[in-house]
């Protein structure tokens, strides 16, 4: 072909090439390709049809409405006395979709529906379970366990000195608080932990002590190597806690919002940490009211780093740093 006879693409008009590219690129019928066969188009087409028809268009695998949310947030508040705010269907989809698929249902309706209808204990833990947040780390805000020790070194004699630790979790908590015990007394530390949660799952972790290692990788070297036994074979990459911390640690079940808990004595110190912000201040206001009436004259209530009870001023006062005394404590020296 002589230089003057090469077409020149139309003004505004990619060249051919680039044009098959981009349709090839977004999944485009061919039509313009003139080299493809009638045939071979229509095969093409079904196939990038077919494609499409499994791209993510935004549709939920699930019937979910702005109602069943509604239903959602009423029953969780009942049962857990878990205020979720409106921005969480999306995490209410997410977190229960799972319990839908378990039981072979299309319509979160359905499976409300159920649930409410039923006394099944274990659906309605799974149902509670999935909605619960587990955030959690070994030392997390760790001025607290500075805190602590210092409250352990003025206990006034080897009497057993007591803790409740309200949101274990997977256990880190609990555990760093065993730890902290240790490092101030030495072993056999006159030391005694409940740990509690509303989840069964994590509460099953946590009795077992096993983690992965990147939960240990910020901890301090040395307390790693001296609380935690490193795992080998098909255990390799996890840790295990020592069973001299292990001894000090009793896991139970325990709901903030049961009528009575399964707790016979009172405690030197409290950790209710990053609980409260999900309970309305009625709600807070009743567990803290609770929460004085298991506490030691002089035991502390140790809180999380975005709570503050200003509303709760007659029952607790604060020492600054989240950390609580009761307001009919005398002044500490």
């Amino acid at each position: 072909m002589k230089e003057s006879e090469k077409k020149t693409p139309l003004p505004g008009r990619p060249p051919l090439a680039t044009a098959v590219l981009r349709a090839k690129t977004v999944g485009a019928p061919l039509a313009s390709d003139a080299t493809v066969r009638p045939g071979k188009l229509a095969s093409q087409n079904a196939a990038i049809f077919d494609v499409l028809k499994k791209i993510d268009t935004g549709t939920r695998e699930f019937d979910y409405t702005p109602q069943d949310f509604e239903r959602v947030r009423v029953l969780i508040y009942k049962h857990a006395g878990i205020s979720l705010s409106p921005v969480k269907q999306d995490m209410v989809y997410s977190r229960l979709a799972r319990r839908l698929r378990t039981k072979g249902l299309k319509r979160f309706a359905d499976y409300l529906d159920q649930l409410e209808r039923s006394n099944d204990a274990a659906e309605w833990e799974a149902f509670v379970n999935a909605l619960t947040t587990n955030l959690t780390s070994f030392f997390r805000e760790a001025h607290h366990f500075d805190l602590l020790g210092e409250q352990m070194r003025k206990c006034p004699d080897r009497r057993p000195f007591k803790i409740w630790c309200s949101a274990a979790s997977t256990g880190e908590e609990p555990y760093s608080l065993a730890m902290t015990a240790f490092e101030v007394f030495g072993s056999n530390p006159p030391v005694q932990i409940i740990a509690s949660d509303l989840d069964t799952n994590v509460l099953a972790h946590g009795q077992k002590g096993v983690y992965t290692l990147d939960r240990v990788e910020r901890m301090d070297k040395e307390r790693v190597q001296r609380f935690f036994l490193r795992g080998t074979g098909v255990q390799d990459g996890h840790v295990k806690v020592r069973p001299e911390l292990q001894r000090l640690i009793s896991f139970k079940q325990i709901n903030l919002l049961d009528s009575t808990w399964a707790l016979k004595e009172t405690f030197d110190a409290i950790f209710c940490r990053n609980v409260m912000i999900y309970f309305d201040k009625d709600t807070q206001y009743k567990i803290l009211e609770r929460f004085v009436g298991l506490l030691q004259p002089q035991g502390l209530l140790y809180a999380g780093h975005s709570e503050n009870f200003i509303h709760a001023a007659n029952l607790f006062k604060s020492l600054g740093r989240t950390v609580y005394a009761r307001s009919d404590a005398a002044v500490r020296r």
